[in-house]
């Protein structure tokens, strides 16, 4: 499974590279190797947050779909979902964002649970917080399902999330 996984990453690396390269070329400007290495860092965290989108959503279906079977917290059992959601795909994210993202180099340490606190943190600001409040513009005032309104929030709480973990919840330690 890992060599797989190692595949795919390089054939992903590949094209978002040429995509990179193609659009530097356009622009005519230098790809320089720190932009390289920027873009594919980005890439990476995009591919977590893609599966952490699998894992929240996922969550937030199962404990809706409970929640409504069993009758309680109507007309709140979407918040509950979201927050549910939330919790376990953030640890999922961290612990994804930790071993494939935002890796120590050799020599240096990070701070785990420090880490943790701060990406909890981070994503509480993004993922919590602000698409809590979003969710109920999206269901109860723009009457968008329950079931699609948290692939609105994606638009902007990846960019936020990426910006926030790399330069503060994961920031390197002196």
């Amino acid at each position: 499974m890992k060599k797989a996984g190692v595949i795919l990453w390089g054939m992903v690396e590949k094209v978002s590279l040429w995509c990179l390269s193609a659009l530097f070329f356009i622009l005519r400007r230098e790809l320089t190797p720190q932009a390289k290495a920027a873009f594919l860092q980005f890439v990476k965290f995009g591919l977590v947050g893609v599966s952490n989108t699998v894992v929240n959503y996922a969550i937030y279906l199962g404990v809706l779909v409970c929640l409504r079977a069993l009758g309680v917290w109507k007309g709140y059992d979407y918040l509950a979902a979201t927050a549910a959601g939330f919790v376990l795909s953030v640890l999922w994210s961290f612990f994804w964002n930790n071993k494939f993202v935002f890796t120590v180099e050799e020599g240096e340490q990070r701070q785990v649970l420090k880490a943790l606190v701060r990406t909890y943190i981070s994503y509480s600001f993004t993922g919590l917080f602000l698409n809590s409040a979003f969710m109920v513009l999206w269901v109860d005032v723009l009457h968008i399902s329950e079931f699609l309104a948290p692939i609105f929030n994606l638009l902007m709480s990846v960019p936020v999330n990426f910006l926030i973990n790399k330069f503060w919840a994961f920031k390197k330690e002196g």
